[in-house]
């Protein structure tokens, strides 16, 4: 739950310059090099190497589809956001990756961990 309106959480989410505002909050030692622009984002992710998400699609007031551009493995994110009343709405990170079986049983927690670390930063971020 993020106590803003979901306008203004949407207004902040769908410009990608707003995420780094939260960058100080992300482990350096893990992600590093924070590139910003309205429609993506770049960073050194240890020991992958150098990432880019791009925004593919934005559903005004709903949600924002972000995709991994130099990825060793597709990933797509969806942000979603849902009123609950005029000032508070819902958030939820959604997550698809494509991974085998043998290491999808491996990084499934992992994963989960991260996109629920994810959820807890952005409910961190000023929204006025």
């Amino acid at each position: 739950m993020i106590p803003y309106s979901v306008e203004k959480v949407y207004a902040k989410l769908s410009d990608l310059n707003n995420l780094e505002s939260v960058k100080d909050k992300v482990p350096s030692e893990k992600i590093s090099d924070f590139r910003f622009d309205t429609d993506s984002v770049s960073f050194n992710l240890s020991p992958v190497g150098n990432v880019s998400l791009k925004i593919i699609e934005r559903e005004l007031n709903k949600c924002v589809k972000i995709e991994a551009v130099n990825s060793p493995i597709p990933v797509s994110l969806w942000m979603q956001v849902e009123p609950v009343d005029e000032n508070e709405c819902k958030f939820k990170v959604t997550a698809r990756m494509e991974l085998n079986p043998f290491v999808k049983g491996m990084v499934s927690k992992p994963i989960q961990e991260g996109l629920e670390k994810i959820a807890d930063l952005i409910a961190t971020i000023n929204f006025d």
